[in-house]
């Protein structure tokens, strides 16, 4: 039975992305710098007014999953996907980056395969339009034991936990890989995503996770908190890591009562897309192989900084050359 060092489940989204400007965003209604959620309707009319696309396997928990696998660890992901022309190209595509895509894509599916529209300015803000399709659909029976039960670290993604059918694939999940003596955590997503379910988010983190990875609006919608400081302290008490990613501001990473905030060097981003999914990898990667937080934390910042220098959400360079160059890793 295979075991993997890293499971993640979220949504298996083909990323669409295109480089335009304001004005466009105006003329087409497209609210900058947001994710928003659309109709299949909306979905076809932006997908024909993008030029020069690039079209990826995307999700946000997919995303650091690529980037891990690109490390070298033995990764598997878990999503759903339609069996149509996206469908078809996402399962591919993961195969292609070496990542065991575990679900087969469904065939007679009522939605189709979730994309992404993805529209990037030259500031390097990125303004996202979202149908999510069948991915949401995702529930216990998509999660094999057997995967789950042997995984060493197993990763999620906050915006699954929407669905009730969601919510209880996560915990059975978690449990499995803890059960299996592996970790469990999250990647929070979104504080809007908190919000509607605070109480199931802090029960999840507190009663089954590891880990929990969030950037500082999330962190703080767990608590209804406007003091950064008094959510990581909150977050702290309920779970033995703690990632509080800051922008420009760098990283805060606690775990078992030791804190280190890491400095990140600061550069004007080509297209941000898949910072924080990258920032995860790297922190993901350090962790799995016994880092020091300090360590971790630098990882993950030259994930994220590699993958905001261009285009797409998935690194380009050879990241483990890169953590060589840097002494992060034996050259």
């Amino acid at each position: 039975m295979k075991t993997y060092e890293l499971v993640g489940i979220g949504n298996a989204v083909v990323d669409v992305i295109s480089q335009t400007d304001d004005r466009f965003l105006g003329n087409m209604g497209i609210e900058k710098g947001i994710m928003q959620l659309i109709e299949k309707d909306r979905g076809e009319v932006l997908y024909a007014a993008m030029n020069d696309r690039v079209q990826t396997p995307g999700g946000a928990v997919a995303n650091t999953i690529a980037g891990a696998g690109a490390l070298g660890m033995q990764t598997a992901f878990i999503g759903r996907v339609c069996d149509d022309t996206l469908g078809q190209f996402y399962a591919s595509a993961m195969a292609d980056h070496g990542i065991d895509f575990v679900n087969a894509p469904v065939v007679g599916g009522e939605n189709p395969t979730s994309r992404s529209m993805i529209f990037v300015t030259p500031d390097g803000e990125r303004s996202m339009n979202t149908y999510l399709g069948i991915s949401t659909g995702l529930s216990s029976a998509d999660v094999p034991q057997e995967v789950a039960g042997n995984a060493k670290m197993m990763f999620l993604e906050g915006y699954l936990f929407d669905e009730d059918a969601g919510k209880t694939a996560f915990r059975e999940a978690a449990r499995a890989t803890k059960a299996g003596g592996g970790i469990a955590g999250i990647a929070i997503s979104d504080p809007f995503c908190v919000e509607r379910h605070r109480a199931d988010f802090l029960s999840l983190i507190e009663h089954d996770l590891d880990y929990v990875i969030g950037n500082e609006a999330e962190v703080m919608s767990l608590f209804q908190t406007n003091d950064l400081e008094e959510a990581i302290a909150k977050t702290t008490a309920i779970c033995p890591i703690v990632v509080c990613t800051r922008s420009g501001d760098g990283v805060t990473l606690i775990r078992d009562g030791e804190r280190v905030d890491v400095a990140v060097e600061n550069v004007t981003p080509v297209d941000a897309t898949g910072a924080g999914d990258q920032f995860a990898a790297g922190f993901l990667y350090g962790l799995s192989r016994g880092a020091s937080l300090t360590v971790c934390g630098q990882m993950g910042n030259l994930c994220a900084g590699e993958v905001i220098s261009h285009i797409g959400p998935r690194p380009q360079k050879d990241m483990l050359a890169v953590f060589k160059a840097a002494g992060l890793v034996p050259a």
